[in-house]
């Protein structure tokens, strides 16, 4: 049997996808995600852009220390500060990755970095040797690759392998490339490059096409051996090429693919609930490989195959990327250690006690309203107990909503602000628009609502609603998130969570520059 090459999977979910505006993630939450994609046994976790903001720092910074198995990466500009502030935070990884990156496309150099080729050569020669200093393993990305003159490109990779770099990364930066022409470029830059198997060739594609899964196969296809990709396909924009889809294809396809991933595929459905859960972006009911719908047969025509043969209609089991009837036997009566154990087998982690103890009185409430718990279940309450946790001036206390067929809804809602109890109401055209405008009058964010989405967790009417809300104030955006099986408590916890992110100074900012 033929040994085949190793692909190495760059996680950038907690970078590129927490570009996405109103998707940023506290240290806690990245360092929960972190985690999931350890045991998804991801080769490379591209943890943040350490030179972005103190809360980026340390994010990476915790990642680093809390990650053993996978190698922990920073994005670093191409100049002394950002590649000094990278070397800090991933010191004390276990495994760490500097990634380093500068444009390279004419218009680009011309108009952003207002420099000429040659300094871009030089200054890229020399972000490689400065991050050196601190690691071995050191990544190069030429910003916009895909609209930069082949000849120059070939000339600045074939400098920063010689000053050290062993991962060319080669970025669609605005998703402008096709398939067969990407592949090709890929191909070229191998075959030009003098010194270009001293290097593993890298690609991060955007999806403004819709073609960053279809471009980033093309090109591992034509030799590249790291594929970059987010979690659900997040990312700023139209995002990034999902990981998913990138690994099952692989997986699938090995008749055409001349290498393979070592993931655990079966971790893949828990990593996209918890993502999706902590940033808000709800999954769409047919997103391939975690949508919903991914492995529903309506046709008759298509019901009968299955049911004959699975591989009539199904190229890949729905077990093998996690997904399954797999309910907690736990219930209301359930002692603390069974429930702990649950959360472990899960792979989740709760920092203290105190956190336990929290998330562990929300389950006995739940468990008192629902029939059966589900995994999904569990994962909402520990986001629901984080959310609290992190965000303390807004807490709903009670609220009362009226909704009658003729009538005008009215909200009436208790809140304790900065630890003081403070009422309001307000009417509405419907019982959400109420409760929200009751919280307005107690807090004034002085905000846009941008986006209002529901999302059942699970099935069944018993099922927990999973709101997301979305603000804006100021050109900052701020999603919120909140959970209950009554979906005007989840929408209030869901408006406060925001107003609480609001309330509090940013952490980070998403620099444009960052996007490779």
């Amino acid at each position: 049997m033929t040994v085949k090459d190793h692909l190495i999977i760059f996680d950038t979910t907690l970078r590129d996808g927490e570009q996405s505006p109103g998707a940023s993630m506290t240290r806690d939450e990245k360092v929960r995600i972190a985690k999931a994609l350890e045991r998804m046994r991801v080769d490379v976790i591209e943890a943040g852009f350490p030179i972005a903001s103190p809360g980026d720092f340390e994010a990476v910074k915790a990642v680093a220390a809390a990650v053993k198995e996978s190698r922990v990466c920073g994005l670093a500009r191409a100049l002394d500060k950002d590649l000094d502030r990278a070397g800090e935070a991933l010191k004390g990884a276990n495994a760490g990755r500097i990634h380093t990156f500068i444009a390279t496309s004419p218009i680009h150099m011309e108009k952003k970095l207002r420099m000429s080729p040659d300094q871009v050569l030089e200054q890229a020669v020399y972000a490689v040797k400065r991050a050196r200093r601190y690691t071995d393993d050191v990544e190069f990305s030429p910003e916009d690759a895909g609209r930069s003159d082949l000849d120059f490109l070939c000339r600045v990779l074939e400098a920063v392998i010689d000053a050290g770099a062993s991962t060319l990364n080669i970025p669609d930066t605005v998703g402008y490339n096709i398939p067969d022409q990407f592949g090709s470029l890929i191909a070229n830059l191998r075959e030009r490059i003098p010194n270009s198997d001293k290097a593993i060739f890298s690609v991060h594609c955007h999806n403004d096409l819709g073609l960053a899964v279809a471009n980033s196969l093309a090109a591992v296809r034509n030799g590249a051996r790291q594929v970059e990709c987010t979690i659900n396909g997040l990312g700023e924009r139209a995002g990034n090429a999902a990981l998913e889809e990138i690994v099952m294809t692989v997986r699938t396809r090995q008749d055409l693919f001349e290498c393979e991933t070592t993931l655990d595929t079966t971790q893949i459905m828990n990593c996209s609930r918890l993502v999706s859960g902590i940033t808000g972006f709800a999954v769409q009911p047919n997103k391939a490989v975690v949508g919903a719908n991914a492995f529903a047969h309506e046709s008759g025509i298509h019901q009968d195959g299955v049911l004959k043969n699975r591989e009539t209609y199904e190229i890949m089991r729905a077990q093998d990327v996690g997904w399954s009837e797999n309910r907690m036997v736990l219930g209301k009566h359930s002692g603390r250690n069974a429930f702990r154990a649950r959360l472990q087998e899960l792979g989740i982690e709760l920092g203290s006690e105190e956190e336990l103890n929290s998330t562990f009185s929300r389950f006995k409430d739940l468990a008192d309203k629902k029939h059966e718990i589900f995994d999904e279940d569990l994962q909402a309450l520990v986001t629901d107990t984080t959310l609290d946790a992190a965000n303390e001036r807004v807490k709903l206390i009670s609220m009362q909503v009226c909704s009658e067929t003729g009538e005008t809804p009215t909200a009436n809602l208790v809140l304790s602000l900065d630890g003081s109890e403070r009422s309001g109401t307000a009417t509405g055209g419907g019982p959400v628009d109420a409760t929200f405008k009751a919280i307005e009058t107690i807090v004034q964010s002085d905000t846009t609502l941008k986006l209002y989405s529901v999302n059942a967790i699970t099935s069944g009417t018993d099922a927990q609603g999973e709101v997301t809300v979305r603000l804006e104030k100021g050109g900052r955006i701020v999603n919120g998130q909140g959970a209950d099986t009554d979906i005007l408590i989840a929408s209030a916890k869901a408006y406060i969570n925001a107003c609480n992110k609001v309330m509090h100074p940013a952490e980070r900012a998403h620099p444009q520059t960052s996007d490779v």
